[in-house]
């Protein structure tokens, strides 16, 4: 027989109370003024459960504003099983199959999937990867649209992936022209890599003036070199991580939109940071996915009536 769900997927009040263990260790927080604690729980026949109010703003608020799941119509309940399920799926999991899962259409689990993506994403202060005695590795690849179909009629998109060897991955959209690829790949290597990490990389040029150590590896002759103190300089790591994105591209989404590849790539990366040789098992990783959700509200974006 198949395993029963824990209940925070199928009940309300339980999954409220789950995510309140997450987002408030401390107290209730206001999402208002942020004072921590210093709320009354509200439980009038007319008032919905979960709702605070704030004894220093006089304002009432529950654990989902001002998260991605503010306003939704859709049960908490639901969102923590999608985020589970989002969370676990090694190559990603698709709108029908999602929507089929948790009896949503289809509209509903794109939307729901785009939300848990944005609350995978990285927040602003997460600091840089590497670090004294670790190793980094960066690398770019480009994807689009298969030719065995059809002829290809635009061209590829292009990502760069930073990957902290043992630890965290990191990717962007290459947005510019050919002739800029080098400046934002440059510009990214100094936001996000500490600058006493050992970075490997392929031989491409654009790689060469950067404030670090480096050392790199001709992907023309090998893809694997040792240096003179037998240090070895590769890129397999980022290898590996384009090879579990494109599987999830081929097998899962069949395709990726320009305008939500970095939602994408926020997902696998997350997965990634959080893998399993981590120590992180699906429930642990759900749980940080969960602790993501705040401040990044998510709405849908209408187009103008002509």
């Amino acid at each position: 027989m198949p395993k029963a769900l824990p209940k925070r997927f199928t009940d309300q009040a339980a999954a409220r109370q789950h995510l309140e263990g997450l987002l408030w260790p401390s107290g209730p927080v206001c999402p208002h003024c942020g004072v921590v604690n210093e709320a009354t729980a509200l439980k009038g026949q007319s008032t919905r459960p979960g709702v605070y109010w704030c004894n220093a703003c006089q304002k009432p608020f529950s654990v989902t504003v001002g998260t991605v799941y503010e306003s939704s119509k859709v049960p908490l309940h639901t969102w923590l099983y999608a985020t589970h399920l989002l969370c676990s799926s090694k190559k990603g999991i698709s709108s029908q199959q999602l929507a089929r899962m948790l009896g949503v259409t289809v509209k509903t689990a794109w939307f729901m999937s785009m939300r848990i993506r944005a609350a995978m994403a990285p927040a602003a202060d997460a600091g840089q990867l590497g670090g004294e005695g670790k190793t980094a590795e960066a690398d770019e690849t480009e994807i689009g649209k298969s030719t065995k179909s059809r002829p290809r009629r635009k061209p590829n998109m292009k990502f760069v992936s930073l990957v902290e060897r043992g630890g965290r991955v990191r990717s962007r959209k290459i947005m510019g022209a050919k002739g800029s690829i080098g400046g934002e790949i440059r510009d990214m290597l100094i936001q996000n890599i500490h600058p006493v990490s050992a970075l490997h990389t392929d031989g491409a040029p654009h790689y060469i003036p950067i404030p670090f150590a480096h050392e790199s590896v001709d992907h023309n002759k090998t893809y694997v070199r040792r240096t003179p103190e037998g240090v070895k300089v590769h890129t397999n790591s980022a290898e590996g991580y384009f090879s579990i994105f494109k599987r999830g591209l081929v097998g899962t989404y069949q395709h990726m939109s320009e305008q939500h590849l970095s939602r994408y790539l926020a997902e696998f990366d997350f997965r990634m940071s959080y893998r399993v040789k981590r120590g992180y098992s699906d429930d642990m990783r759900a749980d940080v996915a969960l602790k993501g959700i705040a401040g990044k509200r998510l709405m849908y974006r209408r187009p103008h009536a002509a």
